[in-house]
Protein backbone atom coordinates (compact mmCIF):
# COMPACT_ATOMS: atom_id res chain seq x y z
CA UNK A 1 0.00 0.00 0.00
CA UNK A 2 1.25 3.47 -0.88
CA UNK A 3 1.63 5.48 2.37
CA UNK A 4 -0.50 8.61 2.60
CA UNK A 5 2.50 10.67 3.72
CA UNK A 6 4.26 10.02 0.41
CA UNK A 7 1.21 11.24 -1.51
CA UNK A 8 1.19 14.45 0.53
CA UNK A 9 4.89 14.92 -0.24
CA UNK A 10 4.36 14.50 -4.01
CA UNK A 11 1.53 17.02 -4.44
CA UNK A 12 3.58 20.11 -3.41
CA UNK A 13 6.14 19.33 -6.13
CA UNK A 14 3.50 20.36 -8.66
CA UNK A 15 3.70 23.85 -7.13
CA UNK A 16 1.05 26.29 -8.31
CA UNK A 17 1.18 25.20 -11.92
CA UNK A 18 -1.69 24.97 -14.34
CA UNK A 19 -1.42 21.17 -14.10
CA UNK A 20 -2.01 21.30 -10.34
CA UNK A 21 -5.06 23.46 -10.87
CA UNK A 22 -6.41 21.08 -13.51
CA UNK A 23 -5.77 18.13 -11.17
CA UNK A 24 -8.50 19.55 -8.94
CA UNK A 25 -10.96 19.48 -11.88
CA UNK A 26 -10.02 15.94 -12.97
CA UNK A 27 -9.75 13.85 -9.78
CA UNK A 28 -9.58 10.54 -11.69
CA UNK A 29 -6.28 11.58 -13.27
CA UNK A 30 -2.82 10.56 -12.08
CA UNK A 31 0.03 13.06 -11.79
CA UNK A 32 3.23 11.51 -13.21
CA UNK A 33 5.61 14.31 -12.30
CA UNK A 34 5.24 16.03 -15.65
CA UNK A 35 1.67 15.32 -16.78
CA UNK A 36 -1.84 14.42 -15.76
CA UNK A 37 -2.75 11.04 -17.22
CA UNK A 38 -6.08 9.24 -17.59
CA UNK A 39 -5.93 5.54 -18.48
CA UNK A 40 -8.76 3.27 -19.46
CA UNK A 41 -8.97 -0.10 -21.12
CA UNK A 42 -8.84 1.49 -24.60
CA UNK A 43 -7.56 5.06 -24.15
CA UNK A 44 -4.67 7.08 -22.70
CA UNK A 45 -5.16 10.81 -22.27
CA UNK A 46 -2.24 13.03 -21.26
CA UNK A 47 -2.29 16.71 -20.26
CA UNK A 48 1.03 18.55 -20.22
CA UNK A 49 1.90 22.18 -19.59
CA UNK A 50 4.23 24.16 -21.83
CA UNK A 51 5.48 27.72 -21.65
CA UNK A 52 4.90 30.06 -24.57
CA UNK A 53 8.01 30.41 -26.71
CA UNK A 54 6.93 33.98 -27.45
CA UNK A 55 9.31 36.11 -25.35
CA UNK A 56 7.07 39.15 -25.76
CA UNK A 57 4.29 37.34 -23.88
CA UNK A 58 3.07 38.40 -20.50
CA UNK A 59 4.42 36.73 -17.35
CA UNK A 60 0.82 36.37 -16.20
CA UNK A 61 0.09 34.05 -19.14
CA UNK A 62 -0.02 30.50 -17.72
CA UNK A 63 1.17 28.96 -21.00
CA UNK A 64 -0.20 26.14 -23.11
CA UNK A 65 -1.86 22.89 -22.11
CA UNK A 66 -1.38 20.11 -24.64
CA UNK A 67 -3.92 17.30 -24.63
CA UNK A 68 -2.79 14.05 -26.29
CA UNK A 69 -5.22 11.21 -26.85
CA UNK A 70 -3.96 7.75 -27.75
CA UNK A 71 -5.95 4.60 -28.44
CA UNK A 72 -4.81 1.11 -27.52
CA UNK A 73 -4.06 -1.11 -30.51
CA UNK A 74 -4.61 -4.86 -30.63
CA UNK A 75 -0.90 -5.24 -29.83
CA UNK A 76 -1.50 -3.51 -26.48
CA UNK A 77 0.52 -0.40 -27.36
CA UNK A 78 -1.05 3.06 -27.44
CA UNK A 79 -1.17 4.70 -30.87
CA UNK A 80 -1.07 8.51 -30.89
CA UNK A 81 -4.25 10.03 -32.23
CA UNK A 82 -5.77 13.40 -31.49
CA UNK A 83 -3.83 16.24 -29.88
CA UNK A 84 -4.61 19.86 -29.30
CA UNK A 85 -2.95 22.87 -27.65
CA UNK A 86 -5.18 25.01 -25.42
CA UNK A 87 -4.27 28.68 -24.83
CA UNK A 88 -6.97 29.60 -22.30
CA UNK A 89 -6.08 31.59 -19.17
CA UNK A 90 -9.31 30.98 -17.23
CA UNK A 91 -8.79 27.62 -15.47
CA UNK A 92 -12.47 26.63 -15.02
CA UNK A 93 -13.18 27.45 -18.68
CA UNK A 94 -9.99 25.64 -19.75
CA UNK A 95 -11.03 22.51 -17.83
CA UNK A 96 -14.49 22.69 -19.41
CA UNK A 97 -13.06 22.96 -22.92
CA UNK A 98 -10.58 20.11 -22.34
CA UNK A 99 -13.41 17.95 -21.04
CA UNK A 100 -15.53 18.73 -24.12
CA UNK A 101 -12.62 18.02 -26.48
CA UNK A 102 -11.94 14.64 -24.89
CA UNK A 103 -15.63 13.82 -24.72
CA UNK A 104 -16.03 14.37 -28.46
CA UNK A 105 -12.80 12.52 -29.28
CA UNK A 106 -13.43 9.37 -27.21
CA UNK A 107 -17.17 9.54 -26.66
CA UNK A 108 -17.04 9.67 -22.86
CA UNK A 109 -16.75 12.09 -19.94
CA UNK A 110 -13.31 11.97 -18.24
CA UNK A 111 -14.46 13.60 -14.99
CA UNK A 112 -17.16 11.09 -14.14
CA UNK A 113 -15.66 7.75 -15.05
CA UNK A 114 -12.38 6.01 -15.66
CA UNK A 115 -13.68 3.66 -18.37
CA UNK A 116 -13.74 5.80 -21.53
CA UNK A 117 -15.63 3.30 -23.66
CA UNK A 118 -19.22 4.10 -24.50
Amino acid sequence: MFPFRQIVDIIPTMQDTIIQQLYEYFPTSVFTGKALVFISQDWRIELTSHKNSNFAGSAANPGIVRVKISQKALSGEYIPGHFEDFHIDNIPYLAEQIERYVQFAVGSNIREQTDFTS
